[in-house]
C-alpha cells in the first residue's frame, strides 16, 4: 500500500456507460470473453513470452459469442471491446489520467509508542475511548498503487498513483491481470466507483519467474542472443511489469492485485453503501474484487501490537512482500470528519517494520555533491545483498553524522535499508576492529570541481560547493532532473545518462571497489585484476589506492565531459556521444558476478586486434538515438514543465503550474515585478524572490536563450489564464457536517483557492459557518454566537460571488 485510497474533491458526473439493464450473468460472461480474446490477440500479434491457449477455431468461437452478446445487449458494445478494435492492442503511451479524487500518502511511524500516540489522538478527536474505537489492521503491501474506475460495474479505466492528482493510464495492462474483474459480480453497483489498491508480484511466482528467466538466459548467452531481465525484488517486478508499453508483456507476468479502499463514489439511485471500512472490504469481495485475507478489526493497544507482532514473525510467509502495518479508523463518517492534511489522512497511520540488517566491509568513505551543492559523505563497501538488492554504497549524510555513528574506514559495519529502500550504515561492529582502521576526514575542497567548501549560512552542519554553474557533480544532478518525470520527462535521460554526459567515466568508484574486492575490470584495452596474493597482503583500507594505481598503469584513455552546462543539452548530436564511457557491472543469467566493465554508453564497443589496430569501429547505439529523439520531443512540453526543469529553488510542479497559468510565457515572467509574482495563488514572496534571483545570473539567461534557439517552448499556446477569483479574501469560514458535493477537505481547498481562511473551530472571528448533515456542536456554537449559517447551495454562491452574491 504505497498510497492511500480514500480521498476528497467533488466526484465527477457519471458517464454515459449504463449497464444496469444487462443481467449480472451476461456482464460476467462478457468480461470473461473480453479477457480471453485480448489474451489470445496478445499472443498472436505480439508473441512476447506468451503462447495462445486457444486454437484459431476456438478463438473464432469466442469472438462470435462476444458479438452475439453485444448484439443482444448493445450497452456492452463499449469502445474498449475487442469487437471495436482491430488486431493486437496498440503500444501503450501512458496518457495522463487525472484521478477522480486525490490519492494520498500515509503518515509513517517507526515505533510502537508512535502508534500509541496516534491512537490516543484519534480517541481524543473522536470522543471514543481507545479500547472501544474500532480500527482496521492491514498489512502494508509492497507493490504499486493503482486506481480502478468502474462505471455501472464495468472497468473503464486504470491509473497509477502518479503525483496523487494525475497518474498514468495503464488500462490496457491492468485488463491482463486475472485477479482484477473487468465486470463486477452481483448487482447494485454504484454509477461510478473508484477502487484503490496495490498491484503486486506474488512471492512464490516471483521466485519461479526469475528461476525460469535465469535458465533461459543461459541458453540465450550460448546462442549469442540478448538476455532477459531478472528482477531484484517483487516490488520492482510489479512496477516494471505494470508499466510495460506493450500489454502483452504485462500479460505474461503473474501479477495480482489487492483492493485496500475506495475513492470517488456516485451511488446508484436508492443505493445504501457501507459506513465501515471493513464492511466496504466485504462488499468489494462480494463484487469479485480481491481483498486482503489478512485484514482484521482491532480495538485497543494490546490488539494492535499483537497484530504487529504476528506479521513481524511471518512477514516473509505471506502471499506478497510487506513493509509494515496500516491502521485506519473503521468508521468512514469519522474518517470524513477528521479529513486530511496536505499530504496524508489524519485517520490512518502506517507502522514500518525495522529494516533487515547485514554485515559488510567499509572499504572507503567518499563524498558526493548534489543538485544544490550539498556535499554528502557516503560509504563504499564490499557489495552485499540486503532486502532483495545488491548494495555497494550508502549515504552517511554529513561529517557530524559520520562522527556520531563512529564508523572508520576499514570497519566491518552493519548495513540496512531504511524503510527497506535507502541503504544506510548503522554503525561499526566494534569487536571486529584490529586497530588498523582510520578516521574519515571531510574534504575542504569540492571533489568534483576543487572549489572551497563552506556552509550556506552560519550554523549549518552541511558543507556546500558554491560553484553552482560549473561544478560537474551539481550539473549531473540538474541534467538528471531535467529528464525526470516531474520535469521534461525525457526517456533515456536518467541518472546514468546524466552522469555519463557530465562526468568522465561514470561508475568508476564502484568499479574500483570491485577491483579492491578481488574482481576483474574489463576494458577495450584488456582485462585488469589484482593478483590474489597481493590482495591478501593488503589491509582492506589500502585496497582502493592499489586498485587506482592499477587502472592508471593500464593507460586507459581519459574522456572529457560532453556537457559543461545544461544550456547545450538540446544541441547534442550523435557524434557528440561517441566517446562517452561508463563503468557497468557484469551479470550472468541476470545475476551480478561482481566483475565490472568499462564500455561506451551511447555507442557500440570498438574492437582492437592484438597489435592495437581497430578491428571493428564503434557506431551509435539504440540509447543514443532514443535519447536524442526524446530530447527533440521534449521541446514541445508545456511551459510549467520547462520551469521545473530549470532547477529554480523552491519552484516545483505546483508553483510552476501556477506561474505558467498566470503569465503564459517566460518573457511575461521576466517582466513581472516581485509583487506581481508573489500575488499568484500558490507562489508567494519566497518563490517569487527565488525566481528573480535565478534570472539575475547571466548563465541562467544563457540557458533560456540557447534552449529557445534550439526550439524549446517558452510560452504556452493558450497564453496566461486568470487565477481563481479571490471572492473570499479576508474571510474566515468553518465547514461542519457532511456535504453532498464536497468532502470536508475539498471544501477547505475551495475556500483557500478563493482567498479565504478555512478554520477548524468556531469563534467570534468566524465570518460564515457552512452546515451540512449531522453538523453537531459547531453548528450549536455558531447559533449561540449569532454567526451567519450557510447550506451547501449558499456556500457555492459565496464561492462564486463573495458576500455580495448572498444579498440580504
Amino acid at each position: 500500500m504505497g498510497s492511500m485510497s480514500e480521498a476528497r474533491p467533488t466526484p465527477p458526473a457519471a458517464s454515459a456507460t449504463d449497464l444496469t439493464g444487462v443481467p449480472a450473468a451476461i456482464r460476467t460472461r462478457w468480461g470473461e470473453l473480453v479477457r480471453d480474446i485480448e489474451r489470445a490477440r496478445d499472443a498472436y500479434y505480439d508473441a512476447v513470452d506468451a503462447q495462445s491457449p486457444w486454437s484459431d477455431a476456438e478463438y473464432d468461437a469466442l469472438y462470435r459469442e462476444l458479438e452475439s452478446l453485444e448484439a443482444a445487449h448493445p450497452a456492452l458494445r463499449l469502445s474498449s471491446s475487442p469487437t471495436q478494435t482491430v488486431g493486437g492492442r496498440a503500444v501503450t503511451d501512458f496518457a495522463a489520467a487525472p484521478h477522480h479524487e486525490r490519492m494520498y500518502s500515509l503518515q509513517d511511524v517507526f515505533s510502537l509508542d508512535e502508534v500509541e500516540q496516534w491512537a490516543q489522538r484519534m480517541a481524543a478527536e473522536t470522543g471514543v475511548p481507545d479500547a472501544e474505537l474500532p480500527m482496521t489492521a492491514e498489512v502494508k503491501i509492497d507493490g504499486l498503487a493503482v486506481a480502478l474506475t468502474y462505471e455501472h460495474g464495468v472497468l473503464t479505466r486504470a491509473a497509477t498513483r502518479g503525483d496523487g492528482v494525475v497518474g498514468e493510464d495503464v488500462t490496457g495492462n491492468v485488463r491482463t491481470i486475472d485477479s482484477i474483474p473487468l465486470v463486477l459480480a452481483g448487482d447494485s453497483h454504484p454509477d461510478l466507483l473508484e477502487v484503490r489498491g496495490e498491484v503486486y508480484f506474488p512471492v512464490a511466482a516471483f521466485h519461479e519467474f526469475n528461476k525460469r528467466r535465469r535458465a533461459e538466459n543461459l541458453q540465450r548467452e550460448a546462442e549469442g542472443r540478448p538476455r532477459l531481465q531478472v528482477f531484484a525484488n517483487p516490488r520492482n517486478a510489479a512496477a516494471g511489469s505494470l508499466r510495460q508499453k506493450n500489454p502483452a508483456v504485462t500479460a505474461a507476468r503473474p501479477l495480482a492485485m489487492i483492493a485496500h479502499g475506495v475513492g470517488a463514489i456516485i451511488p446508484a439511485a436508492g443505493e445504501q453503501l457501507p459506513t465501515a471500512q471493513h464492511a466496504w472490504y466485504e462488499l468489494l469481495a462480494a463484487w469479485g474484487l480481491p481483498v486482503s485475507p489478512y485484514n482484521q478489526v482491532v480495538r485497543g493497544r494490546a490488539q494492535r501490537e499483537a497484530y504487529i507482532a504476528r506479521y513481524a514473525d511471518h512477514r516473509h510467509d505471506l502471499l506478497h512482500e510487506i513493509d509494515g502495518i496500516v491502521f485506519k479508523l473503521d468508521s468512514r463518517p469519522l474518517q470524513a470528519e477528521l479529513g486530511y492534511t496536505s499530504r496524508v489522512p489524519r485517520w490512518a497511520t502506517a507502522y514500518k517494520y525495522p529494516p533487515e540488517e547485514v554485515h559488510t566491509r567499509l572499504l572507503d568513505i567518499d563524498v558526493q555533491v548534489g543538485r544544490t551543492g550539498r556535499v554528502t559523505p557516503f560509504g563504499i563497501m564490499e557489495p552485499v545483498l540486503v532486502a532483495g538488492s545488491r548494495v555497494s554504497r550508502a549515504t552517511l549524510h554529513n561529517a557530524t553524522e559520520v562522527a556520531r555513528k563512529g564508523v572508520k574506514i576499514g570497519d566491518l559495519v552493519v548495513l540496512r535499508k531504511a524503510g527497506d529502500v535507502i541503504p544506510e550504515i548503522v554503525g561499526p561492529v566494534l569487536e571486529r576492529r584490529d586497530g588498523s582502521e582510520r578516521d574519515f576526514v571531510m574534504p575542504q575542497q569540492c571533489p568534483s570541481c576543487g572549489t572551497a567548501l563552506a556552509p550556506a549560512k552560519e550554523g549549518d552542519v552541511d558543507l556546500r560547493c558554491p560553484n553552482t554553474r560549473s561544478c560537474p557533480a551539481q550539473l549531473t544532478e540538474r541534467i538528471a532532473h531535467i529528464g525526470s518525470r516531474g520535469a521534461l520527462d525525457v526517456e533515456g535521460l536518467g541518472d546514468e545518462a546524466a552522469s555519463a554526459l557530465t562526468q568522465p567515466d561514470a561508475g568508476r568508484v564502484e568499479a574500483l571497489a570491485a577491483l579492491a574486492a578481488g574482481h576483474f575490470l574489463e576494458t577495450e584495452q584488456g582485462r585488469l585484476r589484482l593478483p590474489d596474493k597481493k590482495l591478501q597482503a593488503l589491509h582492506p583500507a589500502e585496497r582502493i589506492g592499489v586498485a587506482e594505481a592499477l587502472l592508471a598503469e593500464a593507460a586507459v584513455p581519459e574522456q572529457q565531459p560532453v556537457l559543461t552546462g545544461e544550456a547545450g543539452l538540446f544541441e547534442l548530436t550523435a557524434d557528440d556521444l561517441r566517446d562517452v564511457f561508463v563503468y557497468r557491472p557484469i551479470t550472468r543469467g541476470g545475476v551480478p558476478t561482481g566483475d565490472w566493465r568499462r564500455l561506451r554508453f551511447f555507442w557500440s564497443k570498438q574492437l582492437y586486434t592484438k597489435d592495437g589496430a581497430v578491428k571493428r569501429s564503434t557506431a551509435p547505439g539504440k540509447n543514443a538515438t532514443a535519447m536524442l529523439k526524446q530530447l527533440e520531443a521534449a521541446k514541445q512540453q508545456p511551459l510549467w514543465r520547462v520551469l521545473v526543469a530549470l532547477s529554480v529553488r523552491h519552484v516545483g510542479p505546483t508553483a510552476a503550474r501556477a506561474l505558467a497559468r498566470r503569465f503564459g510565457s517566460i518573457d511575461a515572467m521576466r517582466a513581472a515585478s516581485l509583487e506581481e509574482l508573489a500575488q499568484v495563488d500558490g507562489v508567494g514572496p519566497t518563490i517569487a524572490a527565488a525566481w528573480q534571483d535565478w534570472l539575475a545570473a547571466d548563465w541562467h539567461q544563457q540557458i533560456l536563450a540557447r534552449w529557445a534557439a534550439a526550439g524549446v517552448r517558452m510560452a504556452d499556446d493558450a497564453g496566461p489564464v486568470e487565477q481563481t477569483p479571490q471572492t473570499l479574501a479576508g474571510l474566515t469560514i468553518v465547514v461542519t457536517g457532511t456535504l453532498q458535493r464536497f468532502t470536508r477537505d475539498g471544501a477547505k481547498e475551495a475556500i483557500m483557492a478563493h482567498g479565504g481562511k478555512a478554520s477548524g473551530s468556531v469563534s467570534k472571528r468566524t465570518n460564515y459557518v457552512v452546515v451540512g448533515e449531522n453538523a453537531g456542536s459547531k453548528e450549536t456554537k455558531a447559533r449561540e454566537l449569532g454567526l451567519p449559517l450557510l447550506d451547501e447551495s449558499g456556500f457555492e454562491t459565496l464561492l462564486a460571488g463573495g458576500p455580495d452574491a448572498l444579498g440580504a
